[in-house]
């Protein structure tokens, strides 16, 4: 499993912004095989991951025609810098401790 991640410094989030975050999120699980996506924003300073299978998957969603639109409009607008590292995922822990 990959996971990608992203961060960045925002400049500013109009309501395009979020628009096409969520049709961005729904097209990469749908379209891409992206496992999960999650995101959080705190101050001027966003992180998102999003975990795939495996790289091929990823190169197509880097690619995709609607999220090159979204990027260039992040690097124009969105973001003040930004950046994205591809991680592969060698293990996993979990705890939960809530019950039914």
């Amino acid at each position: 499993m990959y996971a990608v991640i992203f961060k960045a410094v925002i400049a500013d989030l109009d309501s395009s912004y979020y628009d096409t975050a969520s049709q961005l999120r729904s097209r990469a699980m749908d379209l891409y095989g992206c496992i999960s996506f999650e995101s959080y924003q705190e101050g001027d300073r966003e992180i998102s991951i999003s975990y795939w299978r495996d790289k091929e998957q990823i190169v197509k969603w880097k690619s995709d025609q609607a999220h090159l639109k979204a990027q260039q409009m992040g690097r124009e607008k969105w973001y003040r810098s930004y950046q994205v590292q591809v991680v592969k995922l060698v293990q996993q822990y979990e705890h939960n401790n809530q019950s039914d």
